[in-house]
């Protein structure tokens, strides 16, 4: 028996777009990914020399940015009567913004493992290896009232012990929380899309023959729990069994597989406005990493996945099924002679990386989207002293048809034919660092989703409204900060 009710798509009021209604379009927003800072995304970038604590080693930090944001609300830029998502009624709106990040990491120290006691034996295993890390940025935003509302706060707190590490059988337990920034399409921050994500697990580790199999097997769980009324029908929780594996048959070299099956489920999917459905989603894939010279390393990779779409039996239910993979070429702009694990890069390599990844990720428009996506990276260090990250895609989202259900217990209705979307961005961010804990630094990002469709989003027979998907948006920042 279906579980999922609906409202219609879009209602008025006194001449504006009532509370809540464009949660059905604006959810297909959120497959834009966050632009979290690019030194919190990468620990190369992120630490200094750190503080010593005994056994512990300590990373606190603080940044702070001034910049420009064209299009915080995600609007389309295109201009028509009948778009509820942009001009004449919901305009682009650019804005200045102001960045604060405090963060701060903490782990046990990495030498502890390696250095030998004074008598010259070799120091003994550790028990436990502990890191931890956990950073906040706050956002002030200056223009327009609009704008100038939006002032927030996300950030994100991690935690993992491995016990027993370098052992025939070891374990690990870790948690999280983010908190995430989504704006509505609407300007109001009271019907925003923000969101909590609380995530905890474990896994088995086992090493025999000296570490040249690696079995893996483990266990999480992740509540996505969205914090304004309009976000509530979204929230979920979502439950992961993994198998990962890796066999090391040659120096730097590795053939690798994992498995995951996920069980997604809603926890309010009759408040919903578009049709909602419970999934187990599963991936499985084979591949191989390694140096092929030292200077020049591949990844490849293939296998399966499907979303296994609950209520099969509906003539609305979807379900992706293809196969999946993703290629990568890696070239050391310097020798790699740290790396000891096929794959690993060093803290202070220089890399250029191409590559194409095929997936599929959760959707709240369609219950998923597919998506064919190829990459290009340049990670640069320049004497210790400066970094250049550079980072691009552009790729293929792919949505299934969506449906609606027009009102509680009715079949659900079909409201828009599949459709695909481009999604093009691109990264760069630069640092100049004067110390070994002070550097000022610039980050630039483009981000573009290309589209000619148009989502239903209610008014009358003789006046239709819809929601554009076409949107795109410039962020330029320039900052300092102070690490150790």
């Amino acid at each position: 028996m279906n579980r999922r009710h609906g409202r219609n798509l879009v209602r008025f009021k006194s001449g504006k777009i009532a509370c809540g209604v464009l949660a059905f379009a604006a959810a297909a927003l959120f497959t834009t990914s966050a632009s979290a800072q690019a030194w919190l995304k990468d620990r190369r970038f992120q630490e200094g020399s750190g503080i010593k604590a005994g056994d512990l080693e300590l990373h606190p930090g603080i940044a702070g940015e001034v910049g420009y944001d064209s299009n915080w609300f995600l609007r389309t830029n295109k201009t028509a009567p009948d778009n509820v998502n942009g001009a004449p009624q919901l305009p682009v709106r650019d804005a200045g913004v102001i960045r604060i990040t405090p963060s701060f990491s903490i782990a046990t120290r990495g030498e502890q493992r390696s250095e030998g006691s004074s008598d010259g034996s070799a120091a003994a295993l550790p028990v436990v290896v502990f890191r931890g890390s956990a950073d906040a940025t706050y956002r002030e935003f200056i223009g327009a009232q609009e704008i100038r509302d939006q002032r927030n706060l996300s950030g994100q707190a991690n935690v993992r012990a491995d016990f027993l590490p370098g052992r025939v059988i070891g374990f690990g337990v870790f948690g999280g929380y983010v908190r995430t920034i989504r704006p509505t399409v609407l300007g109001n921050p009271d019907e925003s899309f923000n969101r909590s994500d609380l995530i905890g697990g474990g896994e088995v580790v086992v090493t025999p023959g000296g570490g040249t199999l690696d079995l893996r097997g483990g266990y999480q769980v992740q509540a996505a729990l969205f914090e304004q009324t309009q976000g509530v029908p979204f929230s979920n929780i979502t439950h992961e069994v993994a198998v990962r594996n890796r066999w090391k048959f040659r120096p730097r070299t590795a053939l690798f597989h994992y498995t995951t099956l996920r069980f997604v489920n809603y926890l309010n999917p009759e408040r919903s406005q578009n049709f909602l459905n419970d999934s187990a989603p599963l991936r499985s894939e084979f591949g191989v990493t390694g140096l092929v010279t030292p200077r020049f390393s591949v990844l490849a990779a293939a296998g399966y996945g499907a979303s296994f779409q609950r209520n099969g039996e509906s003539a609305a239910t979807r379900q992706y099924d293809s196969i999946m993979g993703q290629a990568e070429a890696t070239f050391y702009l310097s020798a790699n002679p740290g790396a000891s694990d096929p794959g690993q890069v060093g803290l202070a390599l220089s890399t250029i990386s191409l590559g194409y990844v095929r997936d599929f990720q959760q959707s709240y428009v369609g219950n998923f989207y597919g998506s064919d996506k190829g990459y290009a990276r340049l990670t640069y260090f320049f004497g210790g002293k400066a970094i250049l990250n550079i980072d691009g895609s552009v790729g293929a989202v792919q949505y299934p048809d969506v449906f609606i259900v027009p009102s509680p217990g009715a079949t659900p209705t079909k409201a828009q034919d599949a459709w695909t979307d481009i999604r093009i961005g691109s990264t760069l961010f630069a640092e100049y660092r004067f110390t070994d804990a002070f550097g000022v630094n610039t980050t630039l990002d483009y981000s573009h989703n290309v589209s000619n469709t148009r989502l239903p989003a209610g008014g009358t027979a003789a006046t239709p409204q819809f929601f554009d998907m076409n949107w795109q948006r410039f962020q330029a920042f320039l900052g300092a900060r102070y690490f150790l």
